[in-house]
C-alpha cells in the first residue's frame, strides 16, 4: 500500500518537471528584450565555415581575426549546444539606437600564414554567424575573382574589412539585423609571401521598422515572393490529390472484391459445403500463426509507436509555435524530451504484445526494446562526435552534455521502458484470434516473381513516398542548407497522409499476399510498411549527388551517418503503421466468415 501511494507523487513530480521544461521552452520562444537608447546589446560571434557544407562549422576566432583579450562567451542552454552554437562576445559594439560609421575595430599585420589561411577560406566560401539579441545574421569573409596577367588566369583574393550593420528597431526592441560589406574597402590579399596591414571598421544603421515585432517581420520576410509560396502549395496538393486518389480508387476496388468474397464464401457454405475452399479462406488456420523472432517483432512495433507519438508531439508543439527561429535548438530539446518521456508507451507496447504472442524471454525482450533504436544512434551519434573531434568542430558537442543527455536516457527512458513492459505484460490480455490456428503449417504453394517479398516492398515503398517527396525537398533544403523552415501546418498535413496512404496500400497488398494462400503477412506487412525508409535514403543519396553541393569527410559522414539514422526510424515508424493497420484487417476479414 505504501508503494502504491508513492506512485501518485512521482507521477506528479515527473509531469511537473515535463511542464516545467515545455514552459520554459515556450516562455523562450516568446521572449524579446527591450532597450533604452544607449544600452549595451552583444554582438555574438557564433561560427564560421564553408557555405555548401552546413554540419562542418568551427568556432569564429579559429580564423585569424581580432579577438577580444578577454574571452567572454554566452550561457547557452541545452537546445544551443545540441545545435552547434558557440557564442562568444566581439569587439563589435553596437549600442542600441546608436548609429556611427567608420568606427575602428583593430589593426594589426596578416602574417604570410594567417594570409595563406583566408586564402584557403576564401576558395571554400566561408561564411560566418552573428548572434545579435538573439537574431542570427550571415555574411561571407570575403571573395575572389580571375584576372589575366602575363596571358594566366590568377586568382585575386579579397578580404571584406568593412561591416555595416543595419538594424530595425520598433521603439523599444531589436526587429531586424543585417549585414552587408563595403566593397570599396576590400583588402587585397592575393599577395600571401609578405605580412600585410589590416585594419577592420563597421558602421552602425539604426532604421524604424515597418514591422511591430520581429516574429511579424520573419513572417513577412519569408512570405516575400507569393509567386513561389503558390507554386510549393500548388506542388504539394497537386501530389497529394493524385496520390489520395490512387489510393481511393484502390480502397474501392479492394472493398468491392472483400465484399465479394464474404458473399460467394457465404454462398458455398450454405449451397456446397462439401466444395474445397480457396482463397484467403483456405488459410484461416494459419494466418494467425505467431510470427518469428517474438522478441525483435515486439521490440519493433514498440518502437515505432514510440517514434510515432514522438512525431506527433513535435509536430503539435510545432504547429503551436513552440519552436521560434530565436529560440535556438527548441526543436531538438523538445524531440529529446518527448522521445524520453515516451519510452513507456515503447515498453507497454512492446510488453503487450510480447504477452500476446506468449514470449518467455522478458529480460532480453525489455533489452532489446530499449536498444533497437537507441543503441545505433548511439553508435552512429558516437562515431559522428569524434569525427567532429578530429575536425576540431564546434559541431562537436562538449562532454558535458554528452553526459546529459546520457543521464536523460538513463535515468527517465530506461525505467519508464521498464515499467512500461511490465505493465504491458500484466494488463495484456490474450490474443483471441477470430479463427483457431492448426498444429501443423500447410504448405504455401508457389508464387509468381511479382508476388515475392522484395517486389511488395518496392511497390509498398513507392506510392507514399511520391506523397512526400516535394515537401521532403523543403526539408532538405532547411536541414542540410541555410533555408529557414516554418510551414510546420505542410508538414503535419504531408505527414497524415503519407500515415494514411502507408496504411492503406499495405492492407492492400496484405490481402493479395492472403488470397494466393500466403499466410506469411506478420513480418511481411511490418516491411512492406517500413520500405517508404529505403525510398528516402535513397532520396538522400539524389540530393547528395545531384542537388547538394556538400563535400569532404566530415560532412559526407554527418549527412549519411545521421539521414541513415532517420530512414532507419522510418522504417520502424511506417512498419509499425502498416502492420497494425494489415492486423486490423485481417482480423476483420475473418471474423466476418464462418470457418470450421
Amino acid at each position: 500500500m505504501a508503494r502504491q501511494a508513492r506512485m501518485p507523487g512521482r507521477m506528479g513530480r515527473v509531469a511537473a518537471v515535463c511542464s516545467l521544461m515545455f514552459g520554459i521552452l515556450a516562455l523562450a520562444s516568446a521572449q524579446s528584450a527591450k532597450y533604452s537608447k544607449g544600452d549595451h546589446v552583444p554582438l555574438f560571434a557564433n561560427k564560421v565555415g564553408p557555405f555548401a557544407n552546413p554540419s562542418e562549422q568551427y568556432e569564429y576566432y579559429t580564423l585569424p581575426f581580432c579577438a577580444p583579450k578577454t574571452e567572454i562567451r554566452k550561457n547557452q542552454h541545452l537546445g544551443e549546444v545540441l545545435a552547434g552554437d558557440r557564442m562568444m562576445e566581439t569587439l563589435f559594439k553596437l549600442p542600441f539606437l546608436d548609429s556611427f560609421a567608420h568606427k575602428r575595430v583593430c589593426s594589426y599585420h596578416l602574417r604570410p600564414k594567417d594570409i595563406q589561411r583566408f586564402q584557403d577560406a576564401i576558395d571554400q566560401d566561408y561564411y560566418f554567424e552573428f548572434i545579435y539579441d538573439d537574431i542570427p545574421l550571415w555574411g561571407f569573409i570575403g571573395d575572389k575573382s580571375y584576372e589575366l596577367v602575363g596571358g594566366e588566369n590568377v586568382t585575386m583574393y579579397s578580404l571584406f574589412t568593412h561591416y555595416i550593420f543595419t538594424i530595425a528597431h520598433n521603439g523599444d526592441e531589436v526587429v531586424e539585423v543585417n549585414w552587408e560589406h563595403d566593397p570599396e574597402m576590400n583588402l587585397d590579399i592575393t599577395d600571401a609571401t609578405s605580412a600585410i596591414d589590416v585594419n577592420f571598421v563597421y558602421t552602425a544603421k539604426w532604421v524604424k521598422s515597418q514591422h511591430p515585432t520581429r516574429e511579424h517581420s520573419r513572417i513577412h520576410k519569408e512570405s516575400g515572393s507569393p509567386q513561389h509560396l503558390e507554386v510549393r502549395w500548388f506542388s504539394i496538393f497537386n501530389s497529394i490529390v493524385t496520390v489520395l486518389l490512387l489510393t481511393g480508387f484502390l480502397a474501392t476496388i479492394l472493398m468491392r472484391v472483400i465484399k465479394n468474397d464474404f458473399t460467394r464464401y457465404a454462398r458455398v457454405d450454405e449451397e456446397q459445403p462439401e466444395v474445397e475452399e480457396s482463397g484467403w479462406k483456405l488459410v484461416h488456420g494459419d494466418v494467425f500463426r505467431f510470427p518469428a523472432h517474438k522478441e525483435l517483432f515486439c521490440a519493433v512495433l514498440g518502437n515505432g509507436v514510440q517514434l510515432l507519438c514522438m512525431t506527433i508531439g513535435v509536430l503539435a508543439l510545432a504547429c503551436l509555435g513552440i519552436y521560434s527561429h530565436y529560440n535556438r535548438g527548441a526543436l531538438l530539446v523538445a524531440a529529446l524530451l518527448i522521445f524520453a518521456l515516451t519510452s513507456g508507451i515503447n515498453g507497454y507496447v512492446a510488453g503487450s504484445m510480447y504477452a500476446k504472442l506468449e514470449g518467455a524471454n522478458w529480460v532480453w525482450g525489455l533489452v532489446l526494446s530499449y536498444l533497437l533504436f537507441l543503441g545505433p544512434f548511439f553508435v552512429v551519434g558516437t562515431f559522428l562526435n569524434f569525427v567532429a573531434v578530429g575536425y576540431n568542430s564546434s559541431a562537436a558537442l562538449p562532454f558535458g552534455t554528452v553526459v546529459v543527455i546520457v543521464l536523460i536516457l538513463t535515468l527517465v527512458s530506461f525505467p519508464l521502458n521498464v515499467i512500461g513492459g511490465i505493465s504491458g505484460r500484466n494488463f495484456s490480455g490474450p490474443m483471441e484470434a477470430p479463427t483457431r490456428t492448426t498444429k501443423l503449417p500447410r504448405e504455401i504453394p508457389p508464387l509468381p516473381w511479382h508476388r515475392q517479398a522484395a517486389y511488395q516492398m518496392l511497390m509498398a515503398g513507392f506510392l507514399p513516398f511520391s506523397a512526400i517527396y516535394i515537401e521532403l525537398y523543403y526539408v532538405f533544403a532547411s536541414v542540410w542548407g541555410h533555408q529557414l523552415y516554418s510551414l510546420y501546418g505542410i508538414l503535419s498535413l504531408v505527414f497524415l497522409i503519407l500515415i494514411i496512404v502507408t496504411s492503406f496500400i499495405t492492407i492492400a497488398l496484405t490481402y493479395f499476399q492472403l488470397a494466393v494462400e500466403d499466410y506469411r503477412w506478420w513480418w511481411r506487412s511490418l516491411f512492406s510498411g517500413g520500405s517508404t525508409g529505403f525510398f528516402i535514403f535513397a532520396y538522400c543519396v539524389y540530393f547528395f549527388r545531384f542537388k547538394a553541393r556538400m563535400s569532404g569527410f566530415m560532412q559526407t559522414s554527418f549527412f549519411f551517418g545521421y539521414m541513415s539514422v532517420v530512414c532507419y526510424a522510418a522504417f520502424l515508424l511506417l512498419g509499425t503503421v502498416g502492420f497494425f493497420s494489415a492486423h486490423m484487417f485481417v482480423r476483420y476479414i475473418y471474423r466476418s466468415i464462418k470457418c470450421d
